[in-house]
């Protein structure tokens, strides 16, 4: 079958299973897909081509023989460098780690791959994840492919550049604060942070510190579709991850187009923050597409409880405890980041160490005082609507820095923000555990996509799936894709 990369992950597996394209032939053409395009935009920084034609002709012949077959048999996918996938490198994007060689696979990887998924690599990603661009001292940069002077966002860039350049329907990553639906929205794809807990991640050696700030797991896709399936295979409990709980419906079955009955805030800043005016207008050019699929859509006077930089400040304190431990529990296995073998390491993330070494446990427990505001003031606009829209970024994109330490800029509209993640509007959802998803709705003069955040109240990830459903049919994004190629090949 000729143009195989014009597949969704669900029409791939669908061939498969028909046996008109075998797996072979599918990660195959991934393969080759990884080898033209990534030298672009640096998605990728390893691939396992003989594992994943071993395992795709392993998937061929489960395939002839009759056996049953998961619902991603055969469909390659690529794994965020941050998290394991047995028996490949995993750097986390530091020198530090440059060779080392993973001794597991984290769930949600496995339960995709339980569905017969084939890893083919792993994606580009900040050094530990502790940013929202993707840039890192050891593999350097991922670009959009929409604009390759420009970051894809982080932390899970490489996958959303991956996804978005066809290299695969379908890539893994992971949300702190903002790390799905940032590059996501950079890149033009659709992927959603469930409510907390949805998808199971029995983290070691500490099961409980993902709380702080709350991280998510998702699939990035070019659809809704896609992504959604890969999220009903991701999601359900697990003994060890205390925070998980069992899920009663499949997400796909909210894929409706119809939004009738449904009451929508729309909040172009979300209660305060500094957002470009042609980012704004974007997404305000987007609106319609929700009325016409039958909703309510409403313009709210939405206010946080505090200002935006005193917001991201707290969330970034979270992070740096988060930061601590696990430098901590490096030391305690013979890497001392914060010594001799810590030369390698980004400063910025020092720093973020040495600062949540250096809190309380009462500045800890205080911060939850603030967090607790945050939530009442979301909850109490929940009370009167099922979703609430905003800009997913404040800005139109991030330029590659060329020195392999890129961030984001200092201001955004005349006002201060944190340069590693202040010019987004995504952690607040991490903060009160509300799903919260990006859907791609226009691009920016220079060229960069722009998206728009659905998020609902905790447990109604429905909700989510249901407006981003009416979105990819009232305002369709699949057109965004079609001329990449060319302007990949013209870099």
């Amino acid at each position: 079958m000729d143009d195989l990369a014009s597949l969704t992950a669900v029409q791939l597996s669908q061939v498969i299973r028909s046996r008109a394209v075998s797996p072979v032939e599918a990660v195959q053409d991934s393969l080759a897909r990884i080898e033209r395009l990534n030298p672009a935009v640096n998605a990728f920084v390893t691939v396992c081509a003989d594992e994943a034609l071993d395992a795709a002709k392993k998937a061929e012949r489960a395939v002839m023989s009759g056996a049953e077959l998961g619902p991603l048999h055969g469909v390659p996918i690529g794994v965020k460098d941050l998290d394991p996938a047995v028996g490949v490198r995993t750097t986390r994007g530091s020198l530090v780690f440059a060779e080392d060689i993973a001794q597991e696979t984290i769930l949600c990887v496995q339960r995709l791959v339980d569905a017969g998924a084939i890893v083919v690599g792993k994606t580009n990603t900040p050094e530990f994840g502790f940013k929202a661009t993707t840039d890192n001292a050891l593999f350097g940069p991922a670009s959009t492919p929409f604009n390759l002077a420009m970051n894809a966002g982080g932390s899970s860039g490489g996958s959303a550049a991956a996804v978005a350049t066809s290299m695969v329907p379908l890539a893994q990553g992971s949300d702190a604060g903002g790390s799905l639906r940032v590059p996501g929205s950079f890149c033009g794809v659709f992927t959603m942070m469930t409510t907390f807990g949805r998808v199971a991640v029995p983290a070691r050696p500490n099961a409980f510190r993902r709380l702080n700030p709350m991280v998510c797991y998702a699939p990035l896709a070019r659809t809704v579709g896609d992504a959604v399936l890969g999220l009903d295979v991701m999601s359900g409990p697990h003994p060890r991850d205390p925070y998980s709980f069992p899920v009663s419906e499949a997400l796909a079955d909210a894929m409706s187009p119809s939004l009738a009955g449904m009451r929508i805030a729309y909040s172009p800043d979300l209660g305060g923050y500094p957002v470009e005016g042609e980012v704004e207008s974007v997404v305000r050019a987007a609106l319609p597409a929700l009325k016409e699929a039958g909703a309510e859509v409403v313009e709210v006077d939405f206010k946080l409880p505090l200002p935006h930089a005193e917001l991201t400040a707290m969330w970034r304190r979270y992070l740096s405890l988060c930061h601590a431990e696990s430098a901590e529990v490096s030391r305690r296995q013979g890497i001392d980041l914060l010594g001799e073998q810590g030369r390698v390491v980004d400063p910025a993330y020092l720093d973020s160490v040495r600062t949540g070494a250096a809190l309380s446990a009462v500045d800890f427990r205080l911060g939850d005082l603030v967090r607790t505001q945050v939530l009442d003031a979301f909850e109490d606009l929940f009370d009167g609507f099922d979703l609430v829209v905003s800009p997913v970024n404040c800005i139109a994109g991030i330029p590659n820095d060329g020195a392999r330490t890129t961030v984001g800029p200092h201001q955004v509209e005349g006002q201060d923000v944190d340069r590693f993640v202040g010019w987004s509007m995504t952690s607040p959802f991490n903060l009160i555990s509300s799903p919260a998803a990006t859907v791609p709705v226009g691009r920016a003069a220079n060229g960069v996509p722009v998206g728009m955040q659905l998020a609902a109240r905790r447990h109604n990830d429905a909700a989510v799936v249901r407006g981003a459903t009416a979105c990819q049919k009232h305002l369709p994004w699949r057109h965004l894709y079609d001329n990449l190629d060319p302007a990949l090949d013209a870099r």
